[in-house]
């Protein structure tokens, strides 16, 4: 019997760590490869974002090159909702508890949107655990020198929290929706629009903004001495494309990614979202370590279902995927092996039974 995506269980172990003041904090891990730990954005909910026509590819295919390490920010999603405190120094106890919670040593940090400030602080806080740093559409400062109606325009988008974010119909959340995906379909910003109401309350919603408005981490910039991806969009209207560029200057080394996209959270049918995918896939490779197997874990798992004799819609029912990306998928593995034509899916079925066959037992 064929699987319901829409119910199916999300690929990830839940759990939950206390952080230094006692905050429960929710965490996830899925995938494999290196460690990738996510300083997620203010709007996430671990079980719910698996269902999301927002969020999902960006989870599947991050989760094909990397361990990926993801949680709920103290008063979101299955985090505690009842907390006081959402300054900078309680975020970052957050990162802290995660991280010793999950037994990592060395791993990656990607820094998401507002994730920004708490990552570069942990970052200089803790050079012998962050590897590599990542920022997506992320800054340092909210506001490092706002202008009059920068401010005017912040004071607004308070009081649509307010009075709209409770509120059954999603007429105030839609503006929030329309920001950050303006280029997305109808039933994408239904989910983000729902996403807001269930993610947190409008008080915490509130009360994390103004505190996030105050993290300033601008002086820790040149303390960073790892290796540094900058990506952002070139059109996002939630965090401004000078702020990324400001973080790509003020870091050495720091390689910058536009974008092209008007659109916070890249969507997976977009021509930015490969490019972002390519560029993490790159930055996260171990260097000086070549694989065994050329293959992905997905290309792998795409594979060993096509030599039982699926087609590419039973894959994609398997594997919780769209064809598209099943397609994809074997596209590049195609590539990787050096086949082509009418026969390159046998060929390719041929060589993963004679140099990748698993080892029994």
């Amino acid at each position: 019997m064929s699987s319901d995506r829409s119910t199916a269980s999300p690929p990830q172990e839940l759990k939950f760590c206390r952080s230094a003041d006692g905050t429960r904090i929710a965490y996830a891990r899925h995938g494999s490869g290196p460690p990738l730990v996510i300083a997620t954005c203010w709007l996430s909910h671990l079980q719910h974002d698996w269902q999301s026509p927002v969020w999902r590819h960006f989870l599947a295919e991050l989760g094909e090159i990397a361990t990926v390490i993801r949680y709920d920010e103290r008063g979101h999603g299955l985090s505690d909702w009842d907390v006081d405190d959402f300054g900078l120094e309680a975020r970052i106890a957050d990162i802290e508890a995660v991280v010793d919670d999950a037994g990592v040593d060395r791993f990656a940090l990607m820094a998401m949107s507002q994730g920004g400030p708490v990552s570069i602080a942990y970052t200089v806080r803790h050079p012998e655990k962050v590897e590599r740093l990542v920022f997506y559409g992320s800054y340092a400062a909210a506001f490092r020198d706002p202008t009059p109606d920068q401010l005017e325009l912040d004071a607004t988008f308070e009081q649509l929290i307010k009075v709209g974010w409770a509120r059954p119909d999603s007429t105030f959340r839609r503006v929030f929706t329309s920001m950050m995906i303006p280029g997305g379909a109808e039933e994408q910003m239904r989910w983000l629009d729902e996403l807001q109401r269930v993610s947190t309350s409008a008080d915490n919603a509130l009360r994390a903004r103004r505190q996030r408005k105050r993290a300033n981490v601008v002086e820790l910039l040149p303390e960073i001495g790892v290796p540094t991806l900058v990506l952002q969009s070139r059109g996002d209207r939630m965090t401004s494309f000078e702020e990324s560029r400001f973080l790509a200057s003020t870091i050495a080394g720091a390689r910058f990614v536009v974008l092209e996209s008007s659109n916070h959270i890249v969507l997976g049918d977009e021509p930015a979202w490969p490019v972002f995918l390519d560029e993490v896939t790159a930055f996260l490779r171990p260097e000086g370590k070549p694989t065994k197997i050329n293959l992905s874990p997905r290309e792998l798992d795409v594979l060993r279902l096509a030599a039982e004799g699926q087609d590419n819609a039973a894959i994609a029912e398997q594997l919780s995927l769209s064809v598209r990306t099943v397609e994809r998928h074997l596209t590049n593995t195609y590539a990787k092996l050096g086949i082509q034509g009418k026969a390159a899916r046998a060929a390719a079925v041929a060589q993963l039974l004679r140099a990748h066959r698993q080892p029994s037992g």
